[in-house]
């Protein structure tokens, strides 16, 4: 699945085999996005994780940090 562009976000739900994958992936994508000093807003149940990207300081609108943030969480899944 693509990341979807609605109400000015970025979303994208992943899903793992259990929540020790879940929790992982969760874990790597928030190393990645303080070293991009971008971060996103997520929710966790069990193996599924939604990711939602917007740029606060834009008045939460998509900019090039998310899609920037969004590619870099992908090469992560690989």
């Amino acid at each position: 699945m693509d990341w979807i562009k609605k109400n000015n976000t970025l979303t994208k739900s992943f899903t793992f085999k259990n929540f020790s994958e879940a929790f992982a992936f969760i874990s790597r994508v928030a190393l990645l996005a303080e070293q991009m000093n971008h971060h996103p807003t997520w929710t966790n149940t069990y193996n599924k994780v939604t990711i939602e990207l917007s740029t606060h300081d834009a008045g939460n609108m998509v900019t090039e940090k998310d899609e920037a943030l969004a590619r870099a969480i992908d090469q992560l899944i690989g």
